[in-house]
C-alpha cells in the first residue's frame, strides 16, 4: 500500500475530522459519526481508509491518553472496516444508502460485545463476568445502535463528496 504525500496529507486531514467529530459529539453519549466516517473512507480508498482511521486512533491516544478503554480501538474500528470490505462493490443505488446504514447500525448494536473481550482480559473477567458485563451495557449499545443507523443517512453524501474531491484532483 505505497502512500503519496498527497494522501498523507488528505488522510492525515481525515483523521483529524474524525477527532474532531467525536469531541464535538461528547455531549451525547454514544452518538458520534466514526462509524460514518469509517464507512464513507473504506469505500472510497478501500485498504488506504486504514490510514485515517488509525491517524483517528493514534491522535485519540495522544489527547484522550493511552489508558485501558484505548486499546480496544486498535480493532473494534477495523471490525467495521473489514465488513465494509466485504460488501458487494456494485450494489444498486437505491440499495446502497440502506445497507450502508444498517451496517453501521450493525456496528453501534454490537460495540459493547466487541468491546468485551479486551475487557475481559485486561481486567481478569471470566467468561460469565464478561457476558455480564456486556448485558449491563445493552441499553448503550441500543442507543449507539438507533444513533448509527440514523446518522448513516450521511454516509453516501459524504462518499459522493469524497469521489469528486478525488476525480477533480490533478498533479500540477
Amino acid at each position: 500500500m505505497k502512500i503519496t504525500i498527497r494522501e498523507m496529507a488528505v488522510f492525515g486531514m481525515l483523521g483529524a475530522l474524525m477527532y474532531a467529530s467525536k469531541m464535538i459529539m461528547e455531549i451525547a453519549p454514544n452518538v458520534h459519526l466514526l462509524g460514518v466516517f469509517t464507512i464513507a473512507f473504506t469505500v472510497v480508498y478501500g485498504k488506504k481508509a486504514l490510514y485515517p482511521i488509525y491517524i483517528f486512533i493514534l491522535i485519540l491516544g495522544v489527547f484522550n491518553g493511552f489508558a485501558t478503554w484505548w486499546i480496544p480501538y486498535l480493532y473494534v474500528w477495523t471490525v467495521l472496516w473489514a465488513i465494509t470490505m466485504l460488501l458487494p462493490k456494485k450494489m444498486p443505488k437505491k440499495v446502497r444508502p440502506i445497507v450502508y446504514m444498517v451496517v453501521n447500525a450493525c456496528h453501534g448494536f454490537l460495540y459493547g460485545t466487541l468491546y468485551a473481550p479486551a475487557q475481559a482480559i485486561l481486567f481478569g473477567l471470566s467468561f460469565e463476568k464478561m457476558i455480564a458485563w456486556i448485558v449491563t451495557g445493552l441499553p448503550f449499545d441500543f442507543v449507539h445502535g438507533v444513533s448509527n443507523f440514523l446518522c448513516g443517512i450521511l454516509i453516501v453524501p459524504i462518499i459522493c463528496v469524497l469521489l469528486r474531491l478525488e476525480q477533480n484532483y490533478c498533479e500540477y
